[in-house]
């Protein structure tokens, strides 16, 4: 690796609460390019998601808040990496990250417990 990507990578490393939208830093640098990484926006409806994606792995009806949760995989050079999308109640992107939709109902789950909500990292 060169020095200016392992400086990005230390700098996210430290910067905890920054990297937690990404969820995996050498995930996003690896994938970001990626349709699905690359053109999901905040807001965006189930259909336009679809459009860009095709069809979820998986979904998941969200329980810490209302909404739904699509489960994607990427592949690259034959290694599969989870990917999820979240909708809000009105059917609109509300974050995407790094990890499975149950990944993300845990971390809402204990961000909702802890004390002023602190915690946990998560989608955007």
């Amino acid at each position: 690796m060169n020095k200016p990507t392992l400086a990005v990578l230390a700098l996210l490393a430290t910067l905890p609460g920054c990297a937690a939208p990404l969820g995996h830093p050498a995930a996003y640098l690896t994938y970001r390019d990626e349709p699905l990484v690359a053109q999901v926006a905040l807001d965006m409806n189930q259909q336009q998601v679809r459009d860009i994606a095709g069809a979820p792995s998986g979904v998941l009806q969200r329980s810490v808040s209302p909404g739904s949760c699509h489960d994607y995989i990427l592949t690259r050079d034959g290694q599969p990496q989870a990917y999820h999308v979240s909708f809000d109640s009105a059917g609109r992107v509300d974050g995407k990250g790094f990890s499975t939709c149950t990944q993300m109902e845990d971390r809402e789950r204990a961000r909702a417990r802890s004390p002023m909500g602190i915690g946990g990292g998560g989608g955007y």
